[in-house]
């Protein structure tokens, strides 16, 4: 009974560490935007409550400790890299007292009046909104309504009204209840799109993979007989015997150009497993992870991209002179790169200017890649979502809404991240963060 007991509370612990995770980066683009409306609603809310429609109680000391909690927020894609492992935690504890734990109390201090009973409701719908999870809002919902209790009775020890409190709870259930399917069947929806997306995905990388494995096979019999018959070539000249001439520059190249394309063929099949990753996953096994160098990964994309003109290629100015080594997949890395040259050369032909421009920094804190392209920009109202699934910044027809997501979720699976900048009509930048590298290659 007791091991029992002992892995279930494991399994809910696990849960609920995973829910964390989740919760905190679905809700990362919202968390701007929900550091303004706190850091702008307090004061507002306070001149409301207290001078135009005085309430029973108001309090500037709660209204600036809960404006301040939003302040770093506001910051949240500029915090160094020593401080993101404390992003879920202070999210998470943010939203706790923003939200259930101050409008409870608030609504208890006010006698339960129908203002604060109205502005708690709102407060729980805003919760269902940035965190999907039901096992989480109902523990957050609980936690924090628990400790406005305590916070009240510690501040007012004689309890008033608790009957009018306990009526309002089943409507406050009902809202959660209902919140939370809403939530998930929205969840099902991206689920089911992902299933469609892999099925359609893994047809086409079967009838893609089987000419693929027949060059492959092919190759290597070429591989094998060629320089034989090469040989026998040789042998035929020097004999004198009427062979048909090879010009000496083709025939130099004909083994280099067999590894070529075995070369190539292997790279196709790991773009195709790429592919299938991108439309399919939301995290990324870190089992084959090793040093890589991002001045290699970078070369590698400019030098395998399938440029549509040359005139395309010249568009890119990468800038060389600095390098530095992460634990991660030069091919992930690549693959991300591909993911931004074609989202920026997009950009650039639908604005009809601009150029792109790629560097490192390396600072004592870690390290980052820069990706700057000139081209049209993205609005400002898009700006915080084109890292979600499914949302595209394209225009009609011009993306899946898939390709931004997969590179954040392969920059947080490096222990990173990448964040994005833009002026509409000006240019984009995406910024990749990596921690410094402080293993060696046999770890």
């Amino acid at each position: 009974m007791t091991s029992r007991l002992q892995r279930f509370w494991q399994a809910l612990l696990t849960r609920m560490l995973a829910s964390l995770a989740q919760s905190a980066e679905y809700s990362r683009p919202n968390m701007v935007l929900v550091g303004a409306v706190g850091v702008v609603g307090h004061p507002l809310y306070y001149i409301i409550w207290a001078y135009v429609f005085p309430q029973p109680y108001e309090s500037l000391a709660w209204r600036a400790a809960a404006a301040a909690l939003c302040v770093p927020l506001l910051f949240v894609n500029h915090w160094p890299q020593r401080l993101r492992p404390l992003l879920v935690p202070y999210w998470l504890f943010a939203l706790l007292f923003e939200l259930p734990f101050f409008f409870t109390y608030m609504l208890l201090r006010n006698g339960m009046s129908l203002i604060w009973g109205m502005s708690t409701m709102a407060a729980l719908f805003l919760l269902l909104l940035v965190i999907y999870d039901w096992v989480m809002i109902s523990l957050m919902a609980l936690a924090g309504s628990g400790l406005a209790w305590l916070a009240y009775w510690l501040a007012v020890p004689h309890v008033e009204n608790a009957h009018l409190y306990l009526q309002q709870v089943p409507i406050y259930l009902f809202t959660l209840v209902a919140g939370s399917i809403f939530n998930y069947k929205a969840e099902l929806v991206k689920q089911e799109k992902l299933s469609a997306m892999a099925a359609v995905g893994s047809t086409i990388a079967h009838e893609l993979r089987t000419p693929l494995l027949g060059i492959r096979s092919g190759i290597a019999g070429l591989k094998r007989y060629v320089p034989q018959l090469l040989e026998g070539y040789e042998l035929a000249l020097r004999h004198g015997l009427p062979v048909q001439r090879i010009r000496a520059a083709h025939y130099r190249e004909l083994l280099p150009v067999l590894h070529r394309v075995e070369a190539e063929t292997h790279y196709s099949n790991i773009i195709i497993d790429m592919l299938l990753l991108n439309s399919s996953r939301t995290a990324v096994d870190p089992a084959e992870f090793h040093r890589v160098s991002m001045v290699e990964c970078v070369d590698t994309a400019l030098a395998r991209y399938p440029f549509k003109s040359p005139n395309e290629r010249r568009k890119i100015h990468w800038r060389g002179d600095a390098d530095f080594v992460f634990w991660g997949s030069d091919v992930l890395m690549v693959h991300v790169l591909f993911n931004l040259i074609k989202n920026a050369l997009q950009f650039i032909a639908e604005a009809g200017k601009g150029d792109i421009s790629i560097w490192i920094e390396n600072g004592p804190q870690g390290h980052a890649l820069h990706f700057y392209d000139t081209g049209r920009g993205i609005e400002p109202e898009r700006v915080h979502r084109i890292f979600e699934r499914f949302y595209t910044s394209m225009a009609t027809g011009g993306g899946a809404g898939i390709g931004l997501a997969f590179c954040k979720v392969v920059m947080k699976s490096f222990g990173g991240d990448i964040a994005c900048r833009s002026r509409h009509g000006h240019f984009t930048e995406f910024v990749m963060d990596f921690p410094k590298v402080e293993r060696d290659g046999n770890d």
